[in-house]
């Protein structure tokens, strides 16, 4: 089927890169280390998209400048002012990742529609292309969470791929309205059961079943959040494997 004969997507939190001390570069962290190695890669070609900032060129530029020194085939698509790319789906298929950076969702998903991205990305998932991505790039595979990408206030938001029939919470520790609305959501059943994730975790998924979290800081946690059956939820933390360094996967 696959490269790995699985289909596998890491969503994650936040935390997929952070500054170091060089004239502003970013460097990934251990969770696109994670990433990489499901693909069964010596090389592995890694496909970015940015569609969630609008195709910002200076953050295609820093992502690319990220792996400078790993051993890996970066490329990227675009959408802005056309596709980059002859053939898009093609090129998704290609690849062994695809990591999808933050930003709006929404725009993201209305997009990715308009240009049949999501029928390519189901077909890639399909195939064994691993499929990751933080923030909106980790909510877009579930069938939604909360978002801001319709301002300041978050608000639930249920036009995911749906790949994964559950709600996703990201930034889970850094932002104190995201809790509080996901789990208002998920009784209220305006999205489903689902995961969430701290900042610097990332939620694995193999098929539709979540097998595991895994984190660059130690005080990151996943959580599982449900109906009770007394229209509240439950909340059950999750203690994710620690990925010890940029090179630990």
């Amino acid at each position: 089927m696959s490269r790995m004969g699985q289909s596998h997507i890491v969503a994650i939190g936040g935390g997929s890169f952070r500054q170091t001390e060089r004239y502003g570069f970013i460097e990934p962290t251990g969770l696109l280390r994670y990433v990489l190695d499901l693909t069964g890669q010596d090389r592995p070609k890694l496909g970015l998209l940015a569609t969630a900032t609008g195709d910002d060129a200076d953050w295609l530029l820093k992502m690319y400048g990220a792996f400078r020194e790993w051993d890996v085939e970066v490329s990227h698509l675009t959408v802005f002012p056309m596709p980059n790319v002859a053939e898009p789906g093609e090129w998704i298929l290609e690849q062994d990742a695809i990591y999808v950076s933050g930003g709006s969702v929404a725009n993201l998903a209305a997009l990715w529609h308009l240009h049949g991205l999501d029928e390519a990305f189901a077909e890639a998932w399909r195939s064994g292309v691993v499929l990751s991505g933080q923030s909106a790039g980790a909510l877009c595979w579930h069938v939604g969470g909360n978002t801001d990408s319709f301002g300041p206030k978050l608000r639930p938001w249920a036009e995911g791929l749906g790949f994964l029939p559950y709600s996703c919470g990201v930034h889970y520790n850094s932002d104190s309205q995201r809790r509080e609305l996901l789990h208002a959501s998920v009784a209220s059943g305006e999205l489903p059961d689902g995961y969430a994730a701290d900042e610097g975790v990332g939620l694995h998924y193999v098929g539709t079943e979540f097998i595991q979290a895994v984190t660059v800081d130690p005080r990151g946690y996943a959580y599982r959040i449900e109906k009770d059956g007394a229209g509240g939820v439950k909340e059950f933390r999750i203690e994710p494997r620690l990925l010890t360094s940029t090179l630990d996967g």
